[in-house]
């Protein structure tokens, strides 16, 4: 399957590799402080449109990277979440962030659920792990709901050295049992 017709739908959302018609909703989400506390901190228009390049260029060099998220009944950019595993990573991670006003709705719950189906099922992914600041509250509760435990501390690569997070996640047998609650 061409990385264009990658596509997944749920409920209320659709889940599809980022492209540049993202760019406005993606810069605006990067350049709010609050939303960007545990991943990596407020970003200029400059440094959000290599963000998103990266992300694209993800997609193009691995077959897989975050979705863009977008609300089906508006075509709303609102977040980024999925696949994750740049040079270094600790782990094959499915990530979230969801814009700010979005959050607190169930977005990131639905979301999350089809990127783990999609690491598991389609990239066959044998383990997932989020990388989680401790002080990051709203992302603990979603790796909890999804049945992710804390593995303990773990280590990112450079420029993030200096993060501190910790490696919840869950393995393939793990999430094929755990999903079977959002069925």
């Amino acid at each position: 399957m061409a990385i264009d017709d990658i596509r997944i739908e749920t409920e209320r959302l659709i889940l599809r590799p980022p492209n540049g018609d993202d760019f406005e909703g993606w810069a605006a989400f990067q350049a709010d402080a609050q939303t960007m506390t545990y991943i990596g901190g407020a970003k200029s228009r400059a440094e959000s449109w290599r963000d998103l390049c990266a992300m694209v260029g993800a997609w193009r060099v691995r077959g897989y990277g975050m979705f863009s998220l977008i609300l089906k009944d508006s075509g709303q950019w609102i977040g980024r979440i999925g696949p994750w595993y740049p040079d270094g990573w600790p782990g094959t991670e499915v990530g979230w962030a969801v814009a700010p006003a979005f959050a607190g709705k169930g977005y990131a719950l639905e979301a999350a659920v089809a990127s783990m189906n999609y690491a598991v099922d389609v990239l066959g992914w044998d383990d997932i792990c989020h990388t989680i600041d401790p002080a990051n509250i709203a992302s603990i509760k979603l790796a909890e709901r999804l049945s992710s435990t804390n593995r303990g501390p773990t280590q990112l690569p450079a420029p993030f050295t200096h993060a501190r997070v910790d490696d919840w996640g869950q393995s393939r047998e793990q999430w094929q049992e755990n999903r079977k609650q959002f069925q």
